[in-house]
């Protein structure tokens, strides 16, 4: 069920949190297009690891859709809910701000908050709008693929993926708000339908396209370019197109990268991919990207105490809240995570073939079913 190279997919999830980590406590003014880009990478790696699990468990022989539903949706608790409600739970007592909004961020709108209002307020927790798409897509994406005819579902990912990329084109007509077009669900739904879309050929013995394998390079340069220009004045000729191009020029690197990692890169930049604090950090990317705004806001208030400036985006602020963020999402998976994901093996997707008893065995000559539970080492 897991392709046992995805180690490197953990690199890849240290590389993404590492680059949302340098946007909210390194970048000037508080957040950079590079968060952006950890988290659209974050999409990606969600796509292609759910839908080629989900893909996985319906190939099995002794599938059937209804508990292979229910479990992914009883995994997906156990791994998310938890610390989540945690947070929740903290920022409700921390912040009397947060608790107008609070209904919408623990049923996971958080997402349509933001662009309602047109602001981050509250800004605590307005990293969760990412994990509000996430959940949307947890919710429906599983019934397309477990019970769409097998052979429609790459033409139904390539639609999503189109679909989205149109979105991008409404926004002039419709006049969305700044924060409406980037965090309702469709202006999402590219990245995850790309790395949807890489499991889905995978499932049929193809790759990523051999353009995108060679000419990502290409793509990245003219995003760089781009992000580089001047975006001109609000409401401007280039700034629609400019917003559209950066958020849809890294989809090809990304998923070319993706189809590398998950295929195992060899050499340097292998080892270099599986480097223990690299994948240790990709372990623990969850609890970091939930935690970090709460360390932040405490590392900023506790500055009299702190021999360096915190109170301000630089080095300093990036070395102390981005280790207080490293140790308590470390204490978070070893003594709270990790024990309740262990509770994710009385759900298996395909449930374990019984074995015949011995006399059965000696009498037709059985030989030893196979256990078809999936492992966990994708971590999806």
């Amino acid at each position: 069920m897991a392709n046992a190279r995805d180690i490197q997919l953990d690199a890849l999830r240290a590389i993404a949190v590492t680059l949302v980590l340098y946007s909210h406590f390194f970048a000037p003014g508080g957040s950079s297009f590079v968060g952006h880009l950890g988290v659209r990478l974050f999409f990606v790696l969600s796509g292609f690891l759910i839908t080629r699990l989900l893909l996985d468990a319906r190939d099995a022989g002794a599938f059937a859709a209804g508990p292979a539903l229910r479990s992914f949706y009883a995994r997906r608790m156990i791994r998310i809910f938890p610390p989540y409600v945690a947070v929740l739970g903290l920022v409700w007592f921390a912040s009397e701000q947060s608790r107008a909004s609070f209904a919408w961020h623990a049923l996971y709108l958080s997402n349509f908050w933001y662009a309602r209002q047109n602001d981050w307020t509250p800004w605590l927790l307005c990293h969760f709008w990412s994990l509000s798409i996430e959940e949307q897509f947890y919710l429906v994406w599983p019934l397309i693929v477990l019970l769409a005819p097998r052979r429609h579902i790459e033409a139904i990912t390539i639609g999503v993926i189109a679909f989205s990329l149109a979105y991008r084109f409404c926004g002039p007509i419709a006049a969305s708000p700044a924060l409406a077009r980037d965090l309702l669900p469709p202006a999402s739904m590219d990245a995850l339908g790309c790395g949807a879309l890489l499991a889905v050929r995978r499932a049929r013995g193809a790759d990523a396209p051999q353009w995108m394998r060679l000419g990502w390079p290409v793509l990245a340069a003219v995003f760089l370019l781009v992000v580089w220009s001047d975006p001109g004045l609000a409401n401007s000729a280039w700034e629609w197109p400019r917003w559209a191009l950066v958020q849809v020029l890294p989809l090809a690197p990304m998923l070319a990268i993706v189809a590398a990692c998950s295929n195992g890169l060899r050499g340097t930049l292998g080892r270099l991919a599986e480097l223990p604090p690299l994948l240790w950090l990709g372990r623990i990317s969850y609890g970091v990207y939930l935690y970090h705004s709460i360390l932040l806001a405490l590392t900023v208030r506790g500055q009299s105490w702190i021999p360096v400036n915190v109170s301000e985006q630089g080095p300093g602020r990036f070395l102390v809240a981005g280790t207080a963020t490293l140790v308590v999402a470390s204490l978070s998976w070893m003594f709270f995570e990790k024990p309740l994901n262990g509770l994710k093996r009385y759900f298996p997707y395909v449930a374990p073939v019984r074995r015949r008893g011995a006399s059965e065995e000696r009498g037709f000559g059985a030989v030893p079913a196979l256990d078809l539970r999936p492992t966990d080492q994708s971590r999806p």
